[in-house]
């Protein structure tokens, strides 16, 4: 039988360690009772409540699994909500959790306002069934109705399940039927965790165990203490062990609200314990930085500026340094990994998708570890504080301020900041949470010569304050969505490294840039109100490393004229990443130079989102006019190649050698006429060694003359790491795949096969030996062992998935009239397959489709 169609699930972004189930042997009372409200009709409202670090997200994480696994829900969406804490949050907090529900759900909503965007939320709640949303860290209370989660009456089938540290918000203020406290692990649990995290090895010591035992009991059963100190002294003498112990029974009482003591003492032993000035550095700039994930992208210009990474010669080696760091304080259960797919569509983050190629471009750090990274760092010989505008004048002139080398100031209230802080051993600055209109006078920054990082994105100036000029030090300056005039006041920040302008209004580079010569990354990116590059600008940036020019500017000029020309990129020797747009293939000079650039973005004449660090997107280019040597060698070093309305040649892709495209992991084609095929075989080296070997992805669309994927025979080994094949639109299309390279697809999760007339079989057997291997009765051709998904759609030809076609030359097939009895002989079998979709196939002998 055939599994009903369903929509996949969205899996919450797992927080805390990543425990897994059996490791809490004690929750599953707990976990079974919160299953049986979730499976109770009266119930919809869940409140999961427990102090600090006592595991409530993991056990959050395995009420997700089991409801999955289940099937007690259509559709599951999880939410970190801790920006509750900061009030003025709030209000920007219901429409981002409004944004975030959406996309979760996989939801289309139209309204923009966010009451009526509430009304048609919950009408699409209501409508979608059965709904789980977990809303996780929650300090003070959320109105769901204004939100658009419907909670209230039989109506809906919507439940929602609350995690805060304060059981009576959820329980009193906020309503849920029923709250489950979640409680310190017993000490057996506790021991089972702690071993499990620092190795079975503490078991055979016997002069250490009896030490891990007393560490272990004074972690109180808190499962972050015990992880964290856990992760802190794996492998250490015991004499470090002994002097954990006595760290831990010496820790005072902590203010810190809602943060047990003995987990601000695990986890500040935890942070003495790194070894190295700028890994402790990251993790209280991490701790610095508001609630929710960190880009490391941003982590890197804020690390350019402050100096953290040493003896660096170029911005590759600042992010293999950053990226070692950030492993460094997650092994030591500081910091956590981030849910990336949330920010693939954040305009204000892309670029760390092109320059960061680590697994995850975000870390999250736990809300207790950010409350202890603060005061920690408080008390630092260098201090970070974070401060709002309340009494701003009276702590500035304080002996503290005067100290202080990084401020995160929150401007609330206030519309005009002070004359002049003297802030003398200041070096790094964020303004954060600003009212775009703040004023800040002229004469503001002059008590701050040690400045290297400032920050005042989403600020309005009609010129930059005049003091900025004081700032000789400052390498990193952040303008990003900024309402911008004029900057030419840029110009005497001679030791800038970093300028980002991303999603500013600036209109006109000023000459005076040229003067940036030490300028390492220029970020551009979706500045679209930019229209004037001055000639010269961009070639004078002579140590240039990075450009991001994803915007909608369209004035690169010709030779002669007054504008910025893309032959100013030949002078930037040591540009190694380039995002950028070009309106016109007819733009791109011949003789463009490419050669040492390792990651790149290039659109022309079309605009989108790509996944991968080398990707082309191109769109009407005429193959055989407009690549030049540089773009040729790009697209054959692609990881993503786009294609839309390609001409000049009837070939997608066009291999020199035997090293072209073996790194190609995404390929989409569409509205291309001119094409028949992908590729051609005619290279024999292809032959023998195989071709896409990384490809996960290809997608075909829109293709009026596509006759095969490959022209000639196809190199065995090939698409073997294919994931995704989708198919649109091919009306000379007669079958899709030859039997030999379905076979080597054992990777692919998604087929999707739509509006094809010709088509008449999904599969097709090449030789009379693979006939009468596979087509006596009773043989089920098992193919695609790991296939989810499985969609035919509109395709009237189409007799049977698999079927025998007769070789009529060496490169050449065509469709074997024979009986339809002998089509319905073979049976094809999809064990995994979870979803099947079949519309408008009518000549389909459903019988030789099936799910083991």
């Amino acid at each position: 039988m055939f599994m009903p169609i369903i929509t996949t699930f969205q899996l919450m972004p797992y927080l805390v360690f990543l425990l897994q189930a059996s490791f809490l042997e004690s929750r599953p009372s707990t976990l079974n009772d919160i299953m049986d409200a979730l499976r109770d009709d009266n119930i919809n409202l869940i409140g999961v409540w427990g102090m600090a670090g006592v595991g409530k997200t993991t056990l959050l994480k395995q009420v997700a699994q089991q409801a999955k696994q289940q099937w007690l829900f259509t559709k599951q969406a999880y939410m970190d909500v801790s920006w509750t804490r900061d009030s003025d949050k709030r209000q920007e907090g219901i429409a981002e959790l409004q944004q975030e529900i959406e996309n979760a759900l996989e939801l289309s909503l139209w309204e923009e306002d966010e009451s009526k965007k509430a009304d048609e939320l919950k009408q699409e709640l209501m409508k979608e069934g059965k709904i789980l949303i977990i809303l996780d860290d929650i300090w003070t209370e959320i109105d769901l109705e204004k939100v658009g989660i419907p909670c209230k009456g039989d109506e809906t089938q919507c439940k929602i399940v609350l995690a805060s540290r304060d059981g009576d918000l959820l329980c009193k203020d906020m309503g849920a039927q029923r709250c489950f406290p979640v409680e310190h692990l017993p000490p057996e649990e506790s021991w089972s965790l702690f071993k499990k995290t620092v190795g079975d090895s503490v078991e055979e010591n016997l002069e250490l165990r009896p030490i891990a035992i007393q560490v272990v009991k004074e972690c109180e059963g808190l499962p972050i203490a015990i992880v964290t100190i856990a992760k802190a002294l794996k492998d250490e003498t015991v004499a470090v062990w002994k002097n954990a112990l006595e760290q831990l029974r010496s820790c005072a009482p902590t203010n810190i609200r809602a943060v047990d003591k003995k987990v601000y003492s695990c986890l500040e032993w935890s942070y003495t314990h790194l070894k190295g000035d700028d890994v402790k550095s990251l993790f209280l700039l991490c701790g610095m930085l508001g609630y929710g994930d960190i880009s490391l992208d941003l982590l890197l210009r804020y690390g350019m500026g402050l100096d953290l990474f040493d003896r660096i010669d170029s911005l590759e080696q600042a992010r293999n340094r950053l990226l070692a760091l950030v492993e460094i304080l997650k092994a030591s259960g500081l910091l956590l990994d981030s849910h990336e797919d949330t920010h693939m569509f954040d305009e204000e983050i892309d670029s760390s998708l092109l320059f960061m190629d680590a697994d995850n471009k975000f870390v999250r750090m736990h809300s207790v570890v950010r409350e202890v990274a603060r005061a920690i760092a408080s008390k630092d010989p260098h201090p970070f504080v974070v401060r709002e505008d309340v009494g701003l004048e009276e702590w500035s002139e304080t002996d503290e301020s005067k100290r202080c080398a990084f401020i995160s100031l929150h401007c609330k209230a206030v519309h005009d900041l002070p004359q002049e802080l003297v802030w003398p051993e200041l070096q790094f600055f964020l303004l954060q949470n600003n009212n775009p209109l703040l004023n800040i006078p002229n004469t503001f920054f002059e008590g701050m010569k040690k400045l290297k990082v400032l920050d005042l994105s989403r600020m309005h100036f009609t010129t930059l304050p005049s003091s900025l000029d004081s700032l000789a030090n400052l390498r990193t300056l952040r303008l990003d969505r900024c309402e911008l005039g004029d900057i030419a006041l840029i110009g005497k920040l001679t030791k800038l490294e970093v300028l980002s302008l991303k999603c500013s209004t600036i209109q006109q580079l000023p000459n005076e840039m040229s003067r940036l010569t030490n300028l390492r990354l220029l970020d551009l990116n979706h500045c679209q109100k930019l229209e004037v590059i001055p000639r010269n600008i961009l070639s004078s940036l002579s140590r240039l490393e990075c450009l991001y020019m994803k915007s909608r500017f369209t004035q690169w000029a010709t030779e002669g004229e007054s504008n910025a020309c893309l032959s100013e990129l030949n002078h930037l020797s040591h540009l190694t990443t380039l995002e950028i747009y070009i309106p016109d293939a007819k733009l791109l000079p011949k003789d463009i130079l490419f050669e040492k650039l390792t990651r790149y973005r290039i659109f022309i004449g079309t605009r989108g989102w790509l996944r991968t660090k080398r990707a082309l997107k191109l769109w009407k280019v005429n193959r055989s006019l407009h690549l030049g040597d540089g773009m040729s060698k790009l697209l054959e070093r692609s990881e993503e190649l786009g294609f839309s309305q390609l001409s000049g040649t009837k070939y997608v892709l066009h291999p020199s050698d035997r090293e072209s495209f073996l790194e190609l992991k995404h390929l989409e084609v569409g509205d291309s006429p001119e094409i028949q095929y992908i590729m051609d075989s005619k290279n024999q080296q292809l032959l023998q060694h195989g071709a896409f070997p990384l490809l996960k992805s290809l997608i075909l669309q829109n293709l009026k003359n596509f006759e095969e994927v490959w022209h000639g025979p196809i190199p065995i080994g090939s698409f073997g790491n294919l994931k995704t094949l989708k198919v649109r639109f091919c009306p000379k299309l007669k079958f899709l795949l030859l039997l030999s390279t379905a076979r080597g697809l054992s990777q692919l999760e998604e087929m999707t096969i739509e509006y094809c007339d010709a088509m008449q079989q999904i599969i097709a057997y090449e030789r009379e030996s693979e006939i009468k291997e596979d087509g006596h009765a009773g043989t089920n051709l098992q193919l695609f062992p790991k296939l989810r998904t499985l969609i035919l759609h509109d395709l009237p030809q189409l007799i049977n998935f698999s079927s025998e076609l007769e070789t009529t030359s060496s490169t050449s097939l065509s469709t074997n009239a024979r009986s339809e009895n002998s089509f319905f002989s073979h049976k094809v079998s999809f064990p995994k397959t979870e979803k099947l979709m079949l519309y408008n196939v009518p000549k389909l002998n459903l019988s030789s489709i099936y799910r083991s």
